[in-house]
């Protein structure tokens, strides 16, 4: 008769037996840190320690300062977790990565290798576990101390420990391999991961050129000039630049020079003294004094009257100004961001704009994209348009049909990003006043206005231009035989465009003559 195993046996079975059920049910998870998370809970579990830490990298993406670009911790306290991720027992952590083995000691405090380490005397730290996740390189590494029993850990803590990892490292590879095409698939990603730009919606590469030069040029506290036609979003990119900048934090003021009468826009920007009009009954703090220390955003700069912008360009010279009414000039701590969609250079040329003032300004310049030239942004901007305007009127959530959003991408949008959200607000109110669930073509483009219907005597310019624009791409179709290549070099646009365009307008070949 066979002797009976040992209850000890049977009880680390049951351990390995749950390790490896749940590194199965970690296979469904789709998302790489809930991943992490759930991976170092278990583990963690297992191994019966108090603390545990799981890094991960990912070599593909290239960042040269080799930190880890996630770090996950279990049991640790704040101040131990800044810790661990900055300095506690890097020696231990370098040495697993380095020799690709795991590192094992009873007490880290007392052993030669790691003593000598400032933040293992700190930390006083014991027992240690620490082991490479994946092979040759390592995808990152697992760390755990804090054993319930004093000593080294046992082989068998050990072997657990090294599976996991090994199965860990077969889990993420394939979550980072995604993350890697999104990346390919998404100019942006990777300026986005270094700037703060919350509303800033799109995958475009015009885009993330805008980005990389708003990332570029935040830090450096200089004169900033935004280009563009109106509407693209400027205003949006200067308060980027601003919470990017040395200034974050500080105020964010914006004055609109066309918006306010040439009388008032003076007092609006310097403010003014008691006297110095009728309406100065005490002294007005003007926008200028509001920015210290941080960022005027002066948009249409372009319509700025001469003497306002006389007074601009001592302010950028001398760093100071008079308010109205004032013989004493003040110092001004300011960072100026300014936009314009005039031609500042031919505004110099008519003698409408200070030439001075323009060489003083054009420090740096970025040129914000129409709509025309970002139309790979125009779906997701409609998403977020949709839904924000949803979330506004508290309506049920909204969707979008491929025909309004084929549409969308086909049309001309001369007022760009802001005639966009305006059109996708006003769909989604006429979509949701007829009870329906999903935004189609006729709610963003009512009669009069729909890119293939005939248009109505008092037709708009962009429900002409959208006519013009579907009987041209028809005819020139038709005449290379429905050659979309020939059809796009033709109409010097892009192949996947003239693709959305077949779409938007349902255009078919035409019948072959009798």
């Amino acid at each position: 008769m066979a002797e009976a195993a040992p209850a000890t046996d049977h009880a680390a079975l049951a351990i390995e037996h749950e390790l490896y059920r749940r590194l199965l049910n970690l296979g469904r998870e789709k998302e790489l840190l809930p991943l992490l998370g759930e991976a170092l809970a278990l583990i963690v579990e297992v191994t019966g320690v108090s603390q545990g830490y799981l890094e991960l990298y990912d070599d593909d993406d290239g960042d040269p300062s080799g930190a880890p670009k996630w770090g996950i911790a279990h049991g640790f306290s704040d101040s131990e977790l800044n810790a661990v991720r900055s300095a506690i027992s890097r020696g231990i952590i370098s040495e697993a990565v380095a020799g690709g083995e795991t590192v094992v000691t009873p007490s880290a405090f007392l052993d030669p290798r790691f003593k000598a380490r400032e933040s293992v005397q700190i930390g006083r730290i014991e027992a240690v576990l620490c082991t490479p996740i994946g092979e040759d390189p390592p995808r990152g590494v697992l760390y755990l101390q804090g054993r319930a029993k004093q000593g080294l850990f046992t082989a068998a803590e050990q072997e657990r420990a090294e599976v996991f990892a090994h199965h860990l490292a077969r889990l993420v590879d394939p979550l980072l391999a995604e993350r890697r095409k999104e990346a390919i698939s998404d100019p942006t990603a990777v300026v986005r991961a270094t700037l703060t730009a919350p509303g800033v919606v799109g995958r475009s590469k015009a885009l993330a050129s805008v980005l990389k030069q708003a990332s570029a040029y935040a830090p450096l506290d200089v004169t900033v000039v935004l280009t563009g036609e109106s509407g693209t979003g400027k205003s949006l990119l200067a308060r980027v630049i601003h919470d990017n900048g040395p200034r974050a934090g500080k105020p964010f003021i914006e004055v609109n020079c066309g918006a306010l009468p040439e009388a008032l826009l003076e007092n609006e920007l310097f403010g003014a003294m008691p006297g110095a009009h009728s309406t100065a009954l005490h002294r007005i703090e003007g926008k200028v004094a509001a920015a210290e220390r941080g960022t005027l955003f002066l948009d249409e700069i372009g319509a700025l009257p001469m003497l306002a912008q006389a007074k601009l360009l001592q302010l950028l010279q001398s760093k100071v100004y008079f308010p109205l009414g004032g013989n004493k000039p003040i110092n001004a701590d300011v960072r100026i961001v300014a936009a314009t969609n005039v031609n500042l250079k031919q505004a110099v040329a008519d003698k409408t704009f200070r030439e001075d003032l323009f060489y003083r300004l054009q420090v740096l310049e970025i040129r914000v994209p129409s709509v025309a030239e970002r139309r790979d942004d125009i779906p997701e901007l409609m998403a977020y348009f949709c839904d924000h305007s949803c979330q506004r009127h508290s309506f049920a959530r909204i969707e979008l049909s491929r025909a309004a959003v084929r549409a969308a991408q086909a049309a001309e949008w001369p007022g760009n990003i802001r005639q966009l959200e305006n059109a996708l607000e006003s769909a989604v109110v006429r979509c949701v006043s007829e009870h329906r669930p999903t935004l189609e073509r006729a709610d963003l483009f009512p009669t009069g206005a729909d890119p293939q219907g005939e248009a109505d005597t008092d037709e708009s310019l962009q429900a002409a231009t959208r006519r013009f624009q579907e009987r041209l791409v028809q005819r020139v179709l038709d005449e290379t035989n429905w050659n979309v290549a020939e059809a796009a070099r033709r109409l010097d646009v892009a192949r996947s465009h003239v693709y959305n365009l077949i779409r938007a307008f349902g255009l078919k070949r035409s019948d072959a003559p009798l």
